[in-house]
């Protein structure tokens, strides 16, 4: 296990159907069972191979790896063996996805919610959201197919909100040649900023009316009936390369996970089913110890997963998807998670060694969410809706006395800030439709002020409107000469 070298282990991939248990080889695309429709998970039926290695030695290797300059190990793949540990170097695409920053909330904010607090600000990441995680490894898995079997021509589609199309299209520019990249978006129901992402990539973008499960529905007719690569976290290949944000947050942590609860959104599931996934792999080797506390937060305008957890029986829990309503944070705007067979397999497996309560499930308002992502960020952060959903989970957690104050919570911003200003002005401007159920907290609110107006600007000459403006700035400011 030498720094400067490419990993020598090879694994041996294959697909496992949550449905009927029946499995696949990895050497074509597979995105449902073709025997009964269920979900796939992608197993490494030599993973036992790794436990040979103590857990200490896992911890040393990857804390080396973080200073590699070889750039198939410095994003995701630095944790290669636990992944998807098939692919050749040559294959892996690294454009910067990961290693995002665990920022530790300020002791003004942590003062006002009485909570410890912490942001893994995901969308720093290249396209500006975690989805670049899974995009890295699904692309670098097509690509391997591509060159293994001389493929001349790949047609990538997409259904999204705005974040899987920004990053699919990014990917797919990069990797160029064979690849083409068609997204599927819910007509007006997607940013300017968000649509402008894959416009910008060259992707082929198709607006459809309906939300993104009408978008779903359409991808999955495509990719049952024609050669195509979806890209949804129906590919399970994505669902691994998201399990580097639980690795890259055990590493932040020294290894150390005691007293940490992750906030996750939940959305279309994938990726809290590939944090439990990620964890427990590292829970499996002996890297960590303890295994964190998972809760996963669902708007109460799309929470189908926290309605089959709300039932304490297991035995009497059952799922139904849900009529969604309008909701700020878009991603999480999903009434049928494609990932909630995965979601179930892997809190059974966390329950089993972590107890009772180590995974759960938060409801909270549109409000809750709009008015902590305006705290969040009002206090140093660079959070989106997503973001504030995931705050909004851990007051409410708070609230229900399901974390305690020696715990840390570490809250999942998925994206940039920058992607939802929409979304802030319109909280800003008392501008909401009335089907989000919005109203500003006038305490959170911010507008700019016009200090001089142009006409009282036109006719002044230089000195006299620098002194004018800056005596009306002095008296807004209440400014003490020196």
């Amino acid at each position: 296990m030498t720094l400067d070298l490419f990993p020598t282990y090879r694994g041996c991939m294959e697909y496992f159907c949550l449905g009927c248990g029946q499995r696949f080889p990895t050497d074509e695309l597979h995105y449902t069972c073709p025997e009964c429709g269920g979900v796939f998970l992608l197993d490494n039926i030599l993973f036992d191979e790794l436990k040979k290695t103590p857990g200490t030695k896992w911890r040393e290797l990857f804390d080396s790896r973080a200073a590699s300059k070889r750039t198939a190990l410095r994003g995701i793949f630095r944790f290669y063996e636990l992944m998807a540990p098939v692919l050749e170097e040559e294959d892996i695409i690294y454009l910067g996805e990961g290693n995002t920053p665990i920022i530790e909330s300020s002791p003004s904010l942590n003062s006002q919610t009485g909570l410890k607090t912490a942001y893994k600000n995901d969308g720093q990441n290249p396209s500006a959201s975690f989805k670049d995680r899974g995009m890295a490894c699904g692309f670098s898995y097509l690509r391997s197919l591509i060159r293994q079997h001389d493929w001349d021509q790949v047609l990538t589609v997409c259904a999204s909100t705005g974040d899987t199309s920004a990053a699919a299209a990014l990917y797919a520019s990069y990797v160029g040649d064979a690849i083409k990249s068609v997204v599927i978006l819910p007509h007006g129901k997607v940013t300017p900023a968000q649509l402008a992402q894959p416009l910008g990539s060259g992707a082929i973008v198709l607006e459809v009316p309906g939300v993104f499960d009408d978008c779903m529905k359409v991808v999955e007719h495509l990719a049952d009936n024609y050669r195509v690569a979806l890209l949804n976290s129906k590919n399970a290949w994505r669902i691994l390369g998201q399990e580097s944000y639980a690795f890259e947050c055990a590493q932040w942590f020294n290894w150390d996970l005691k007293d940490k609860c992750i906030f996750v959104p939940i959305g279309n599931a994938g990726n809290i089913t590939a944090i439990m996934a990620g964890f427990l792999k590292l829970h499996t080797l002996d890297i960590i110890t303890n295994l964190p506390r998972i809760f996963g937060v669902q708007s109460h305008h799309a929470d189908p997963v926290y309605r089959y957890y709300a039932v304490d029986d297991p035995n009497e829990r059952e799922y139904a998807p849900v009529t969604v309503s309008p909701s700020v944070a878009q991603a999480a705007m999903i009434g049928n998670p494609v990932s909630f067979p995965r979601v179930k397999y892997f809190a059974e497996k966390f329950e089993t060694i972590g107890g009772k309560g180590s995974f759960q499930v938060i409801q909270v308002s549109e409000q809750q969410i709009m008015d902590s992502m305006i705290q969040a960020n009002r206090n140093g952060h660079i959070a989106c809706t997503q973001g504030g959903e995931s705050f909004a989970g851990a007051k409410r957690a708070l609230e229900l006395n399901l974390v305690s104050a020696n715990e840390l919570c570490v809250l999942d911003s998925t994206a940039h800030q920058l992607k939802f200003v929409d979304f802030q002005n319109m909280y800003f401007d008392n501008s909401f439709p009335p089907e989000f159920e919005i109203k500003p907290d006038t305490t959170l609110s911010n507008k700019p002020t016009l200090v001089i107006s142009p006409e009282e600007k036109d006719g002044l000459s230089d000195a006299d409107y620098t002194r004018i403006t800056a005596d009306k700035v002095v008296a807004k400011l209440g400014l003490k000469k020196k």
